[in-house]
């Protein structure tokens, strides 16, 4: 039998032992140094109860539009991975990070503005920005079928950062570039295979795809990786790409789950069958660390669920503001230099 995660208090120690001949390295915690606290705003008597204010608020919009769970899970990954989870995507204005190119259709950031307020009503000035945003992704997948893991707290929000300065990669690229950025980010092969798992649920646009679908690397073929049955289902939806101004439908990243939007393994068994809709999914199959842990997710969908435990979290401490650093802003849109401007 497979061994795969043991529990240690809060966090989940990974331990990899696939079909029992390869061992894949992996993190068994956060990334050091680890400056947040559990329940913060309780432990420092500051809101005790903004968790389940959040929660509350969550669950008030998950009962009216299950898609907020994969739009928060895109919202924080699009926030932690370019400058740390600071809640920068956030702010609004000419130039800046959520209109860069990378973050077209970002969603989610009302039910965030909501719950800013609610927080500010009852704790002023004390809950930031993105402890709100990482605790809101929590509760949401959760109520989506993923584990709901423990969230460190305490972070500061940043200030702004231009659209220029998003790394966020293509969805095209290969696995060997997939891994290059995560381990940019202190990330690793467990944390990459474990967080594209959220394609799950979501969508993407169709120019995302066109490339897989009618000129995969200008050989004016479709991916031969793609199940051919696939590539005529997506082309019906996704048209070839020939006038300016053309529109850009979306099509789901996991037909399996549509638009219940629930939280399954079934993303890794696409995977293995060649019906993964982005080409950086498909792409798990071309390393040998990430098609063993693709492998193991597929047939095991609690190993997938702590794994996606441990996976949030580490990408949750990325270059946190703790401290004096940053600010608690008093609206999630603007900085406290420019609110009430």
């Amino acid at each position: 039998m497979r061994q795969f995660v043991k529990f240690f208090p809060l966090l989940a120690v990974v331990v990899i032992s696939l079909a029992g001949t390869a061992t894949v390295e992996a993190a068994t915690g956060l990334n050091p140094p680890v400056k947040l606290v559990w329940h913060y705003y309780k432990v420092t008597n500051t809101c005790d109860d903004a968790e389940s204010y959040i929660r509350y608020q969550v669950e008030k919009f998950y009962k009216n539009d299950s898609s907020i769970a994969p739009k928060l899970l895109r919202l924080l990954y699009s926030d932690c991975m370019v400058n740390g989870c600071d809640a920068s995507v956030l702010l609004q204005g000419p130039n800046s990070e959520r209109t860069a190119p990378q973050n077209r259709g970002l969603g989610g950031f009302v039910i965030i503005d909501k719950i800013k307020q609610v927080l500010e009503s009852r704790c002023p000035g004390v809950v930031s920005c993105a402890d709100i945003l990482n605790l809101a992704t929590r509760d949401a997948v959760h109520m989506a079928g993923a584990p709901s893991y423990p969230v460190f707290t305490g972070r500061r929000d940043g200030g702004r950062l231009n659209a220029d300065a998003v790394d966020l990669p293509s969805p095209s690229i290969s696995v060997d570039e997939s891994l290059a950025y995560f381990k940019s980010k202190g990330l690793d092969v467990l944390d990459m295979t474990t967080l594209l798992g959220a394609h799950s649920m979501g969508k993407t646009h169709c120019s995302y795809i066109v490339d897989r679908l009618y000129n995969f690397k200008n050989t004016g073929k479709p991916d031969p990786t793609m199940n051919s049955t696939l590539v005529s289902q997506l082309r019906y939806l996704c048209p070839p790409r020939t006038q300016k101004g053309q529109t850009d439908p979306l099509v789901y990243l996991n037909p399996d789950s549509g638009s219940s939007n629930r939280f399954t393994s079934s993303y890794y068994s696409r995977v293995l069958s060649h019906n993964a809709v982005l080409r950086v999914d498909q792409e798990l199959l071309n390393n040998d660390d990430s098609k063993e842990i693709t492998q193991e997710f597929a047939s095991g969908f609690e190993d997938f669920r702590k794994s996606f435990a441990l996976a949030m979290s580490r990408m949750g401490s990325i270059n946190v503001l703790t401290g004096t650093a940053g600010e608690i802003r008093r609206d999630c849109r603007v900085t406290n230099a420019n609110y009430g401007a």
